[in-house]
């Protein structure tokens, strides 16, 4: 029986594919005609996790780590090789269509939209596949329209918009029902920069006003550090790391890089502890500071009374080179 406040629970779920195999060469190829060979592949394997309601979730992983997979699970696409899972108090593949009215989903290289139709048509069928009332969906609408710009975009058929445009139309058609789970895949592909920041934003309101639950797999990492203050790290089909987003800064970044600019060229900076200068352009000079020796602001404030700066700032390394240093080294990790 599901808690009232878990929105998703995953019980040591597992998916194998059969996948078939031939030998190779001519021969190879004559003899799976007749002896067809198989192997297992295991794309998720026995994994566990809870979600509360109201949590905004980041899904990570490299390619074939098992996070589509998992979320097709979730959303009651595939039916799981063993364990279980429960979205809602629901079993997504045991009870597809009460799922799915409870969930939105967005799966970033596919559309829910028909393609031949005006994008207000895609809305109003929808609208009447989820069974919302007109007076609930104008008023849904309004707010998506306003906040992911679909005014110019309502009378155009799907196939002539621009892979930014579909994605923005895919993210308002989950939401026509106002469901209280939001699975995305890739929701800001495609997009640029000042449409990427406004799905952000829309996103953290809808998560922190009406306390949508929203699980999020990407290669964005910016929308990870944005956006979801917990992070769960597939490595083979196997979760490595869960736990909070900040957790993991603090447990890797063990030197920041503090950039000073000052008044007169020529500077020498020496004496400081845990401080060494890694590079130099006019009056600026780069600075790395081992965290285990000294604190920032300790280290700021000696280099402000000893020197005349124009200018100092401080810049960690970002979840992307976190992770990206995770997997080059096989790291394994611990929650507290």
């Amino acid at each position: 029986m599901q808690e009232d406040n878990i929105a998703i629970e995953v019980k040591d779920l597992k998916k194998e594919f059969k996948v078939s195999s031939s030998g190779k060469g001519i021969l190879g190829k004559l003899q799976a005609l007749f002896h067809r060979r198989h192997k297992v592949i295991t794309a998720v394997d026995a994994i566990n996790f809870k979600i509360k309601r109201g949590e905004f979730v980041g899904y990570v992983g490299e390619n074939g780590a098992g996070k589509s997979t998992t979320i097709k699970m979730l959303t009651g696409i595939l039916v799981p090789t063993s364990g279980s899972a429960e979205v809602n108090g629901i079993v997504p593949y045991k009870n597809r269509k009460k799922n799915a009215a409870k969930i939105g989903v967005v799966f970033g290289q596919r559309t829910q939209l028909w393609w031949d139709l005006p994008v207000c048509e895609s809305f109003d069928l929808l609208r009447v596949i989820f069974r919302v009332s007109r007076f609930d969906f104008n008023r849904q609408m309004e707010k998506l329209e306003k906040a992911l710009g679909l005014k110019p975009l309502l009378e155009m058929p799907v196939r002539k918009l621009s892979l930014g445009q579909r994605m923005r139309c895919d993210l308002a058609a989950s939401l026509i029902h106002n469901p209280p789970v939001l699975f995305l895949d890739e929701p800001t592909i495609g997009l640029d920069v000042l449409a990427k920041e406004n799905i952000r934003n829309f996103l953290s309101e809808i998560n922190r006003e009406e306390g949508t639950t929203i699980i999020l797999t990407t290669h964005d990492m910016n929308d990870i550090e944005q956006l979801c203050k917990r992070l769960i790290i597939l490595e083979e089909g196997r979760i490595m790391f869960d736990g909070e987003t900040e957790f993991l800064k603090q447990k890797f970044v063990h030197e920041k890089v503090i950039e000073v600019e000052f008044h007169e060229v020529g500077c020498v900076i020496q004496g400081i502890p845990g401080v060494t200068v890694v590079r130099e352009q006019g009056c600026k000079k780069w600075l790395t500071l081992d965290n285990d020796n000294s604190g920032i602001g300790e280290v700021i404030g000696t280099i402000a009374s000893q020197y005349k700066i124009k200018d100092i700032s401080v810049k960690e390394p970002s979840v992307e080179s976190i992770i990206r240093n995770i997997y080059d080294n096989r790291i394994r990790l611990s929650t507290p």
